[in-house]
This record gives structure tokens, sequence and C-alpha cells, in this order.
């Protein structure tokens, strides 16, 4: 009798942990699933610098419209290395990721990288940085309209000097971003003020300390100097540590791109005349949306621009 008692009792306990473990393994399998139903993705993102508050917050859009989508991310910093840069994507590759996001450090370079990803059959796609190599196909691109954005901003320079007199571009020709921020700059200069001159076109590598220094350089070349143009706020803000050292503060104009709160407070304090506003989030997001549609078989633009503001005191 009690050996026919355990045999039941054992049956029952048996019954009831493949009742738990059934309903253990429908939890697990629910919880993978993403909101909507869509199947699980993982994306590898590699950003240029981590570090600079753009891409912080392009990263912030990304990661937020991902958990609507129920995208994984995988993101990592290239920290201004190209070679470091061309890693992560092999390193994306092992991993078989269902996409590829870059914002290339070298526009150029990126190419075989580019090419390899599409030789694994994993679609690339950049944001802000276009890749300017012949080598590899990226589906999309997903940018501030940066021609848009260099007009604005030469709009600014207009009505802060006038329709005559010097100016300089503090400038970082090799990004294709910022070739395309000086081109619209020009147009707006050669359309709005055609009698303001464009003195001195100095490549600072859109950093802060040489941006200071070649700024210093430029003032004591042209002591009439009206205004100035920072491809970056770095750029900018570096322009503005010379002009205060010069004692020029609020005597030279100075337009940056960006509108980075350090940015936004010296324009408050009539320190800086004006921003061209970009909208990093919306870069993410949207770049997170494009991958979406790829997904579900839609064809995007090969460009989706995100028009740029201005920012001003008035602002």
């Amino acid at each position: 009798m009690k050996r026919a008692l355990a045999r039941i009792a054992a049956t029952l306990a048996a019954l009831a942990s493949l009742g738990a473990c059934s309903h253990g393994a429908s939890q697990a399998a629910s919880s993978a699933q993403p909101a909507g139903g869509m199947a699980h993705k993982t994306i590898g993102v590699s950003i240029q610098n981590r570090e600079a508050q753009f891409y912080q917050d392009m990263e912030s859009g990304m990661r937020a419209e991902a958990v609507k989508e129920g995208y994984a991310l995988v993101v990592v910093d290239a920290s201004r290395d190209n070679a470091r840069q061309q890693s992560q994507v092999e390193d994306f590759i092992s991993k078989h990721v269902d996409a590829i996001v870059l914002t290339p450090y070298d526009s150029a370079a990126i190419g075989s990288a580019i090419a390899e990803a599409n030789s694994a059959k994993i679609p690339v796609f950049t944001a802000d940085i276009a890749s300017t190599s012949n080598q590899g196909r990226v589906v999309a691109h997903i940018a501030s309209d940066n021609v848009q954005g260099g007009f604005e901003a030469g709009k600014l320079i207009c009505a802060a000097v006038g329709k005559s007199g010097a100016i300089a571009i503090v400038d970082e020709p090799e990004v294709t971003s910022v070739q395309d921020r000086v081109k619209g700059f020009k147009e707006a200069i050669a359309r709005l003020c055609p009698g303001v001159t464009i003195v001195a076109d100095v490549d600072s590598g859109g950093t802060r300390d040489k941006a200071s220094s070649d700024t210093g350089d430029i003032l004591q070349a042209h002591r009439d100097l009206k205004g100035i143009f920072g491809i970056n706020d770095d750029s900018a803000l570096g322009a503005l540590a010379a002009v205060r050292a010069a004692g020029l503060t609020g005597k030279v104009a100075i337009v940056g791109y960006d509108a980075t709160p350090e940015a936004r407070r010296a324009i408050e304090a009539g320190e800086m005349y004006g921003d061209a506003i970009q909208y990093p989030a919306r870069i993410g997001s949207t770049t997170i949306d494009v991958i979406r549609d790829y997904f579900a078989g839609k064809k995007p633009p090969a460009f989706v621009k995100i028009p740029v503001g201005a920012f001003t005191k008035s602002s």
C-alpha cells in the first residue's frame, strides 16, 4: 500500500513539474517576442565618436525607436579611428547582425568594410556622415540636409555683418557633411550678401583647441574681420575663445552649427550670434524607421534628409 501511494505521488509530482516547465517555456517565448509580433532583429551601430553630444543624442533617438520596434542595438565607439571601425564591422559580420549602421570616421576608406558586409548579405545604412568610397553599397543615408543647414548659417552671418565685410570659415573639409555645410554657406553669401568676402578658410579638424589657435592667426592677419562661421560648435567655441582673448567679444559675429547647450549659452549671453540647429535624435529615430521599412520589403530613398533650423538669442 505504501509503495502504491508513493508511485501515485511521484506521478502527480512529475505531471506538476511538466506543467510548470510548459508554462515557463510559454512565458519565455512570449517575452522574447517584440511588441507588434515582429521578428526579433539585431542592429550593429558603429559611431565615430560617442563622446560627442550630437552622437549621444542620435544614439538616444535610435534606442527609443528600436525599443518600439523590438530591435536589439549593439552600439560601439570607433573613437575616431578608421581601423577600429573596420574591425567593428567585421565583428558585426561574425555576430550575424541583421543590419549595420555606420557614421564613418573616414568616408573614403570605409568602403572596404561596407563591401565585406555586402558579401555577407548584411544591409548597411549610414547616418550623419556618408561614405564617399566607390566600394560597397549603402542602402540609405540618413542625415541633416547640410546644404540647407549651411545656407541657414550663411543667412545668420549676412544678418550679423550686413552687406559687406571680411569673414572666415573654420572648416573640416575632409568630412562630407561639412563639405555640404560650406557649400550651402557659400551659396547664401553669394545670394544674400555678395559684398561679404571670405578671406580665410582654415582646416581646424573640427576641434576646439586648433580652432582657437587658427582663429588667433586669422585675427592677426585680418584685423577688420567681421564674422566667423564654425562648421560645428567646437569650432565656433574655439573661435570664440580666440575672439575673447583678443578683446573682440561682440565685435566679431560668430555662427556655429549644432546648437549644443554650451553654444546656446554663448548665444544667449551675446557672445555668439547664432547657430544652425540639427536634430540628431530625429536622425537616429528616422534611421531605425528606414531600417524597419527595409525589413518589411520597402525600398527607401537613397538619401533621407532631415531639415535644419536656426537658433539665435531671440529663439
